[in-house]
């Protein structure tokens, strides 16, 4: 088992000048420099972007609905992670409602792990193929208020390692959570991001 270390690749506007921060959380064997480079295809100009590495290139070792300890100490070490990250960059001026969160797959799932035991009036959130994690969704562990974040989550169906089913699910959860939830399902879609889901996001997240 592991846990993860401080490495984040940082691009885009100075924090100290950016008016917003977007995190992108990157998917099982990819890499933080991968993950950065949709902001080529979101065409976000005005923020500070941040993008954590996983070790072993993994979030976690095993599924997202395998049992939570099975993944233990690895998930909780990127839930660390994300929220020191955000504390720093709170702390640097930008405030909650200008953070935005952009995960794939298992970067995906994260996103909506994270958000939901943090719920607040973020900038907004972006889940390419992702749930809420564990072998069973624990209801218990998400509260607060998101205060109408808007929160896109897609998939393609079937997908090899995200049910529909956990996808509709999460996405309901976060409604009762008050977060402006657009779940979109591509028929056939490969488990990869396509530009409809570029384009949606762009409109509902960052209203581009």
């Amino acid at each position: 088992m592991y846990t993860h270390q401080k490495n984040i690749i940082t691009s885009g506007v100075p924090m100290e000048n950016a008016d917003k921060a977007i995190v992108f959380l990157h998917g099982r064997g990819a890499s933080a420099a991968d993950i950065i480079q949709l902001n080529q295809h979101l065409k976000v100009n005005d923020a500070a972007l941040f993008a954590p590495q996983a070790s072993n290139h993994s979030w976690y070792p095993y599924g997202f609905m395998a049992p939570e300890n099975e993944n233990q100490p690895a998930l909780d070490s990127a839930l660390e992670l994300i929220g020191d990250l955000v504390a720093e960059i709170v702390a640097n001026g930008i405030p909650l409602n200008k953070v935005f969160f952009a995960g794939f797959s298992q970067g995906a799932c994260l996103t909506l792990e994270y958000i939901s035991r943090n719920a607040a009036r973020y900038g907004g959130a972006i889940a390419f193929t992702g749930g809420l994690i564990g072998e069973t969704i624990d209801r218990s562990k998400y509260t607060g208020d998101f205060m109408q974040t808007p929160v896109f989550i897609s998939t393609g169906n079937p997908d090899p390692h995200v049910p529909v089913s956990r996808v509709e699910e999460s996405g309901a959860i976060l409604k009762e959570m008050n977060a402006d939830v657009q779940v979109k399902i591509y028929p056939g879609r490969v488990h990869t991001i396509s530009n409809p889901e570029l384009e949606l996001a762009r409109k509902m997240v960052f209203h581009l």
